[in-house]
């Protein structure tokens, strides 16, 4: 019987170097710098432009206590004085809710500027490209389907510079017009892209919604 109590001892005392060992190698969580919106502002692609949208990024994050960062919204615009999506949101890294998960070092690894960082990819996805309250999106296989991102934006986090309108009026229209959207959880659409898969059929919310969306966008924190 002493022998087995002993044996059971060692047993705990292995197990609890291990989960000790386990524990501290895992990197401290960081402040969550990335998330989708849980909602939209409910009038389509109308966010009242780029500032209506920073502004409810901003609400968003200090609502649930990361309000002391600076929140941008990953939105291009278009025209004589067009802005860059990629332009808005600092250098990265970018952390999404939770901290444990990178989505992108920098801004080549986000956007896969080389060969090698197109290759392997940032990590945003379902699972990784959460609300500020930690919740997926609904996506492929969901029902209603929300990963349609609103982004105006090239694959590479530019501008476009033709003549179309990819902006829904540089997110100031609710009717007429269109505008590119991503794909959260990076799947459906051909190109799979997390920020320019297809064009949306319009800009009011009804138009969002008939192609798998809600009006959502990307936040990220620039400080």
């Amino acid at each position: 019987m002493h022998k087995k109590h002993l044996w059971v001892a060692g047993v705990a005392m292995i197990a609890a170097i291990v989960s000790h060992t386990m524990t501290a190698a895992q990197p401290p969580a960081q402040p969550m710098s990335f998330f989708v919106t849980s909602v939209g502002l409910g009038d389509g692609a109308n966010l009242g432009g780029l500032e209506g949208a920073d502004a409810h990024c901003q609400s968003l994050a200090a609502a649930v206590g990361r309000g002391d960062s600076t929140w941008r919204a990953y939105l291009s615009t278009q025209g004589p004085n067009a802005v860059n999506a990629r332009d808005r949101i600092g250098a990265g890294p970018w952390f999404a809710h939770g901290g444990r998960r990178q989505i992108a070092a920098d801004q080549g690894w986000l956007h896969g500027d080389t060969l090698d960082q197109a290759r392997i990819g940032n990590a945003i996805g379902k699972m990784i490209a959460l609300t500020e309250q930690g919740n997926p999106v609904n996506g492929v296989g969901d029902s209603p389907n929300q990963h349609d991102i609103l982004t105006g934006t090239q694959p590479d986090g530019r501008a476009y510079t033709d003549d179309a309108d990819h902006t829904c009026s540089n997110w100031t229209s609710n009717g007429e017009g269109s505008a590119q959207v991503g794909h959260s959880d990076t799947q459906g659409g051909g190109n799979s892209s997390w920020n320019s898969t297809h064009a949306s059929r319009g800009c009011s919310q009804e138009a969002l919604v008939g192609t798998g969306g809600a009006g959502l966008f990307y936040c990220f924190a620039i400080d």
